[in-house]
């Protein structure tokens, strides 16, 4: 529960900027909190569907039709309520593009003591065993 609040605040953070930075992109607070609730939803449950779907396309475009998807579910969420609207496409790309670095940037400062990131750790190589050297051993001569 912990992880979604997290997750939810730090979209609801990214709209905001998107918002604010970007024309087309309008809302009043009940419509931020009920979009960002809805796009972390979708993002759940729809996304990866869509991913899969479109991989050939990601494949060719080198992952830029991920901004696409992006794209899209903020468009379509800007559909669904009244008090969060998305003008165009382009502004939903815009936003989404925002969107993105933003959860990026504040998921980098945001780390979860819970979750803290891997390092793979390689243990030390054992020592060498102890020569004995008795004269006993090989003679190469060059």
């Amino acid at each position: 529960m912990k992880s979604f609040v997290r997750s939810w605040l730090i979209n609801a953070v990214g709209v905001l900027i998107a918002a604010e930075m970007v024309k087309g992109i309008d809302f009043t607070p009940k419509g931020l909190v009920l979009a960002t609730l809805v796009l972390g939803i979708l993002n759940a449950v729809v996304r990866p569907i869509l991913i899969i779907l479109s991989l050939p396309l990601m494949v060719l475009s080198l992952g830029f039709f991920l901004m696409v998807i992006n794209a899209l579910l903020l468009w379509w969420v800007g559909s669904f309520f009244k008090d969060f609207h998305v003008a165009s496409f382009g502004a939903a790309f815009w936003g989404a593009l925002i969107i993105s670095i933003v959860s990026m940037v504040l998921n980098y400062l945001w780390k979860s003591p819970d979750n803290p990131p891997r390092r793979r750790q390689t243990p030390p190589p054992p020592p060498p065993p102890p020569r004995s050297d008795d004269g006993q051993g090989p003679v190469i001569d060059v």
